[in-house]
């Protein structure tokens, strides 16, 4: 099934302010949120493609490239989320999300009621990770599997990501009672003003570490390493990322893993220059395989082919070798091949080269047709 367009999805012009933008994905949010619709499946596809929507279009950078190339200048891959995903934009990214920008009101003050939020929904996921991965024309053009080796905040092993010692536990916060929230009631000449601010002794978890794990000091993480495989489609260029979902740091005291961000760079190629999902290459030739015609071989990404060159070719021409580009990305098919030909001059020629072009140029001078 075909993605919406974002501006549509959200209900505003292609000229909405980011403040705009805000305002129409909370409405939104707010509406279809699987709190205030429990069980309901469409609500919950509603409440993930607002948020996708919003994810692209509230980031200047992805929101320029979704306005050149669609859902394609945001997409890492066929058939994924609207991030460059490498895999699917699921509800907990959609949750992440909301809670990021508008999770400080507690869901009882959202939608009106008193239910309040668990403590592990409370807890903070770690930070989302970049990686930068090279790529050669040839990997672009079929795709590859590569192995990245990650240096990243991990679970501490002795506490399990608890932070607290073996059998110690946690107790509940003696500031805020549990709910990790502060709450301070303001009274004026004009009305009374609640200010909600998370819990500074808890930081919003509502727990507290009695005796602290000695191995990472009670934040429940330590420094790791890990490789894992990507894969990389293909047809993707420079500057398309792949998200894989849950590879950033660890949360603090068993917060959710942040996500990765595999960062696409392609290299330049010694043969072939790419232009969207053409490539183009010069391939020389002589003077008398322009002037009488020629049938050669030329490489290909996908291996040599032959191509005809007919009598009385000018220089600079370009022939096209249909298919024979990269592949599409998010589509079928592949771009073409483009070969400029054009005359190579050599630079050093024997006393019999020079003589035999004087000779020829005898008949060509008399051919010469008047400046244009």
């Amino acid at each position: 099934m075909a993605k919406r367009d974002y501006y549509d999805v959200l209900s505003v012009d292609r000229e909405a302010t980011t403040d705009q933008i805000k305002k129409a994905y909370r409405k939104q949010a707010l509406r279809y949120h699987p709190d205030r619709n429990p069980g309901d499946k469409e609500a919950e596809e509603q409440f993930k493609e607002a948020t996708e929507a919003y994810e692209v279009l509230r980031d200047s950078e992805k929101r320029s490239l979704y306005d050149q190339y669609g859902h394609a200048g945001v997409s890492g891959r066929a058939g994924a989320g609207g991030f460059g995903a490498g895999v699917d934009f699921d509800l907990s990214d959609a949750l992440r999300a909301f809670m990021r920008d508008f999770g400080g009101f507690g869901f009882g003050d959202l939608f009106g009621g008193g239910t309040r939020t668990s403590t592990r929904t409370r807890q903070r996921a770690g930070n989302d990770l970049q990686v930068k991965v090279k790529l050669t024309l040839a990997e672009v053009a079929r795709g590859v599997d590569k192995q990245i080796k990650l240096r990243s905040l991990v679970r501490c092993a002795s506490c399990d990501g608890s932070g607290a010692r073996s059998g110690s536990g946690s107790q509940v916060c003696d500031v805020c009672k549990g709910s990790g929230q502060i709450k301070q009631v303001q009274r004026s000449l004009f009305g009374q003003f609640i200010n909600v601010s998370e819990c500074h002794r808890c930081y919003g978890e509502g727990q507290i570490v009695k005796d602290p794990c000695r191995e990472c000091g009670g934040k429940g993480v330590s420094k790791g390493t890990e490789t894992i495989s990507v894969h990389v489609p293909a047809g993707v260029a420079s500057g398309n990322y792949i998200t894989v979902s849950g590879h950033g740091d660890a949360g603090e005291r068993g917060g959710a893993r942040g996500n990765l961000y595999v960062i696409i760079e392609e290299q330049p190629d010694k043969l072939f220059e790419r232009h969207g999902n053409d490539v183009l290459m010069d391939l020389p030739l002589t003077i008398t395989q322009l002037t009488m015609g020629t049938k050669i071989e030329v490489p290909t990404i996908d291996g040599k082919v032959l191509l005809r060159v007919p009598a009385g070719t000018p220089s600079h021409k370009i022939f096209r070798l249909k298919g024979k580009g990269i592949p599409r990305l998010n589509s079928y098919g592949k771009g073409d091949q483009l070969v400029r030909v054009y005359a190579w001059v050599p630079d050093k020629l024997t006393d019999g080269e020079k003589q035999l072009l004087k000779e020829l140029d005898k008949t060509f001078g008399k051919k010469l047709p008047p400046p244009a």
